[in-house]
This record gives structure tokens, C-alpha cells and sequence, in this order.
């Protein structure tokens, strides 16, 4: 095996050995969506809370 082979399976090796710990890094510091539990505000929604605020304040403008 030539020089410039070995010196091209070794950078090949080395790159792979710090994706797979990047990737094992990254792995370990998030969770599966589907693990968490829902938020209060996710299941009773953003939206209609909104949407009363804005009903209220168009019955106040229309008086």
C-alpha cells in the first residue's frame, strides 16, 4: 500500500470517528418529540385565546 493510501485511510478514520461523536453528542442533548409532554398552552391553543380578545374588543368598538 502506497503513502499517499495510508495517509488518505487515515484522515478517512479520523473524519468518521468524530461525525459519529458529533452525532453522539448531539444525540445525547435532545429529546423524541414524542417523549415531551403537551404544554397547557398547546392544548388549549394560542389562537382562541386571540380570537376572544379580538371579539371582545370589536363588541366594545361597534357600541
Amino acid at each position: 500500500m502506497g503513502k499517499s493510501k495510508k495517509i488518505f485511510l487515515g484522515l478517512s478514520i479520523v473524519f468518521f470517528l468524530i461525525m459519529i461523536a458529533i452525532g453522539i453528542d448531539i444525540s445525547r442533548k435532545t429529546t423524541f418529540p414524542g417523549s415531551k409532554g403537551y404544554l397547557k398552552e398547546s392544548i388549549i391553543g394560542s389562537e382562541s385565546d386571540s380570537t376572544k380578545q379580538n371579539s371582545k374588543k370589536d363588541t366594545l368598538d361597534s357600541e
